[in-house]
């Protein structure tokens, strides 16, 4: 049975008793489905049965407890020979809840919402509230509160597109020393139906040849030619695997699914990883990719995947390595450091072993010149294992980077009023490395002339519209074209957390008469191309 669920990468510390710095602590281990009983018909979740049409805020036991904005639901499905089944789907609650109408709202213990001192509670939510379309799924009570139908947060997945997301750090063999390259690689991918689409990141490798795919045995189960993503000097690569035999699928969500690239000069892959899946993942929207100081055959490497907490600027990240070597029974003792130009602006100290080489941290309350830099990918992430024999790998922290194009598709019905004068617009955003995002979006068919181009987050009412961006001075003659250059992370968290809209308002419609919301489209393999 397949469990199609999401998680929030959950940001839960605690004060150790040594030291004032909060440590944090986070489920941070690879996601492994759980196998249900054969006898049984419902969902396996967290280690527990729940039976067909059961629902439940997952609880993950000390010291997380109740995800309380979580609430999960056992969705009963049938097989093509009729035989019942069940899915497990979970929603994020939280952007659901309704706007506090005082201004200290506090958090009551057991809610997911704020309330009003001496107010009384939000009203908790009900499975007949919970509709399972992949668009709204609360029913406001409040007349004021704007509905927005056409949001469709990045946790809300329809059956009919589920997908899962993997990711694998590649990196030289650890048995070879010294290693044949410093090569280091990120792999994400996206299995969506029966095919896997993957973004690959990398660095110093030269002539690419290959991405192949093999069991834990070596025995080589696909091969995709590279192909480069934007130009010959982009350092990413776009491919997908379509159609997975049923056995190299079981392979993948067992985690027994390796991944590795092969250059031109080598008949064997140079660097290679596991694909597993990861929590994670979900959430990131920076990621870095570390690799030894110098380029020389040192041997080692990393990823670190970070994202901003919901409401307060904490930068959340969790660091996969491999190859760091020193300390005494396998405890090997790092420092992870935060820098802008050289000048370490946050550190910590931390323990990895071998086996467990994964690190979580929280680095909280970033300050309004932090964000900046974070958008702008000033900021480095380095990590030095400390001892006799010191290994160092750094890398620059960016919005991460896909294979995915972000557009949006702007229509009247999805107006904050709705209208239809058969009015349309497009869009599409290309997010820089430097932070800057660059936009170009057409319209056609309005009633009366535009009088403004925006880009917004999703109001809580209709009388409250918030704009990041104003395009409009970029607009001519039915075109949008320019540069958003002043973006903070937060800013690009929602880009990429599918949070923010453009809005076309016109003379005779000045809420808008078209709007859509920036999702991305995934990748799909250009014509010609193997």
């Amino acid at each position: 049975m397949e469990m199609s669920c999401v998680l929030l990468l959950l940001t839960l510390w605690t004060l150790d008793s040594d030291a004032s710095r909060p440590k944090v602590l986070l489920p941070i281990q690879p996601e492994q489905e759980p196998l249900p009983s054969k006898a049984q018909t419902g969902c396996t979740f967290g280690g527990k049965f729940y039976s067909l049409e059961d629902s439940w805020h997952p609880d993950l036991g000390e010291p997380f407890g109740v995800m309380h904005c979580v609430l999960c639901y056992c969705e009963p499905l049938r097989s093509r020979r009729g035989k019942p089944s069940g899915k497990v789907s979970c929603k994020n609650i939280k952007h659901d809840c309704p706007p506090p109408s005082c201004g200290n709202p506090i958090l009551l213990p057991g809610h997911c919402c704020k309330t009003c001192p001496k107010a009384p509670p939000a009203p908790s939510v009900k499975k007949s509230d919970f509709i399972f379309d992949g668009f709204e799924y609360f029913q406001e009570k409040d007349d004021d509160l704007y509905n927005d139908r056409s949001y469709l947060s990045s946790d809300d997945v329809s059956p009919e597109d589920s997908r899962t997301e993997y990711v694998a750090l590649l990196t030289a063999p650890s048995h070879v020393w010294p290693p044949v390259t410093s090569g280091v690689a990120k792999a994400r991918f996206t299995l969506q139906r029966s095919s896997l689409l993957f973004s690959i990141t990398y660095k110093w490798m030269d002539r690419l040849s290959r991405v192949r795919f093999t069991d834990s045995e070596g025995s080589v189960l696909f091969e995709h030619p590279v192909h480069r993503m934007r130009s010959p000097q982009s350092d990413v690569i776009c491919g997908m695997w379509r159609s997975l035999p049923r056995s190299s699928l079981r392979l993948l969500r067992s985690g027994h699914l390796l991944v590795s690239l092969v250059t031109t000069t080598r008949s064997e892959p140079e660097i290679f990883g596991k694909i597993v899946r990861h929590r994670a993942l979900f959430t990131e929207t920076f990621s870095a990719l570390l690799t030894p100081e110098v380029p020389e055959v040192t041997g080692g490497g990393g990823l670190a995947m970070l994202t901003l907490s919901d409401v307060d600027d904490n930068l959340n990240f969790i660091l996969m390595s491999r190859g760091l070597r020193g300390g005494e029974r396998d405890r090997i003792p790092i420092r992870v450091q935060i820098l802008h130009h050289n000048h370490v602006l946050r550190e910590l100290h931390a323990n990895i072993t071998a086996q467990d080489p994964d690190f979580a941290e929280v680095l909280p309350d970033l300050s309004s010149r932090e964000m900046l830099w974070l958008a702008q990918g000033q900021l480095e992430i380095a990590v030095e294992t400390e001892g006799r024999h010191r290994q160092h790998i750094s890398g620059i922290i960016m919005a991460r980077k896909s294979c995915d194009t972000l557009q949006s598709v702007l229509s009247g019905g999805d107006a904050l009023i709705p209208t239809k004068t058969g009015a349309v617009g497009s869009a599409t955003l290309t997010l820089h490395e430097n932070g800057t995002l660059e936009y170009q979006v057409t319209v056609a068919g309005t009633v009366s002339a535009v009088t403004s181009v925006t880009l917004e987050t999703k109001p809580r009412r209709k009388i409250k519209r918030n704009i990041l961006h104003d395009l409009s001075k970029d607009f001519r003659d039915g075109r949008v074209w320019g540069f958003w250059v002043d973006a903070n992370a937060r800013d690009l968290h929602m880009l990429l957390q599918s949070e923010l809209f453009l809005n076309v308002a016109t003379k005779d419609f000045q809420e808008g008469e078209l709007r859509g919301q920036i999702t991305p489209l995934l990748y799909r393999r250009p014509v010609g191309q193997i």
